[in-house]
């Protein structure tokens, strides 16, 4: 039997997985350079290099770690459904730590330097990403990783969950690109439109965030690309429609 059509399927599936992580990689690496290189570098002080660990922080954690939390699924789509939800819930995890670093920084830096907080559409949008995340989380914590909810209730949050994944990951890189733009008009408003190199860099790390949240979408809504069907969701599906169809696990 010809199988060069699964095989061929499959190395469109890991170059495009490829491609991801290396955008994910050079967005948090271009961040470093930019808040390294143009903004000073990084401390834990108060002052503006403080700040830096800003935009660090939520590119490496609400972007790049949580598009890969979610990707775990469909790169580990057929390993042991466990593992997976645990290793999801591991990357997760890491992702709300960076992120809560860079809230911290940043309030930290504002009271230093007595600027206002939550003024701006930037700060609005990543505080709203920021609380729907650590929501996410604990929710997804008790259904899922040590289920507290009957399985019927697992089974009609489930698509939810997904959604909202995609959402949250959807507001982090529109927040980010908001973010973006803000401090280039706060840091080389004169110069900005003379294609500064700084601009120009924070240009294409816009550009790199947008490709790389672009291609998780592709990858994660892809039907092909889904995990297969295993006895432990076939149960939960067959228990949901028995107890919404009024049917019998037996059923047809």
């Amino acid at each position: 039997m010809d199988d060069s059509g699964p095989r061929q399927g499959r190395s469109v599936f890991v170059g495009l997985v490829g491609t991801s992580q290396v955008l994910g990689l050079a967005s948090v690496i271009l961040t470093g350079v930019w808040m390294g290189h143009y903004r000073g570098g990084f401390a834990w002080d108060g002052s503006a290099q403080e700040f830096n660990l800003h935009p660090l922080c939520m590119v490496l954690g609400l972007v790049f770690l949580h598009g890969d939390a979610i990707l775990v699924y469909r790169v580990f789509r057929n390993e042991a459904k466990r593992n997976v939800k645990l290793l999801h819930g591991i990357i997760h995890l890491l992702a709300l730590i960076f992120s809560i670093i860079g809230f911290v920084a940043v309030f930290d830096f504002h009271r230093q330097a007595k600027i206002p907080d939550m003024y701006s559409l930037h700060s609005w949008c990543g505080m709203a990403t920021l609380i729907l995340f650590c929501l996410q989380w604990v929710m997804g914590l008790l259904f899922f990783l040590f289920p507290i909810a009957s399985s019927w209730l697992r089974a009609s949050y489930l698509p939810v969950h997904v959604f909202c994944g995609l959402v949250l990951l959807v507001m982090s890189i529109g927040t980010s690109l908001l973010g973006i733009t803000e401090k280039l008009l706060f840091s080389i408003m004169p110069t900005y439109s003379q294609f500064a190199p700084e601009g120009v860099l924070a240009n294409v790390l816009g550009l790199l965030l947008v490709c790389f949240g672009v291609l998780l979408g592709y990858l994660i809504t892809r039907e092909e690309y889904r995990r297969p069907p295993n006895p432990e969701e076939e149960s939960l599906s067959v228990h949901f429609k028995t107890l919404t169809e009024g049917g019998s696990p037996s059923s047809p």
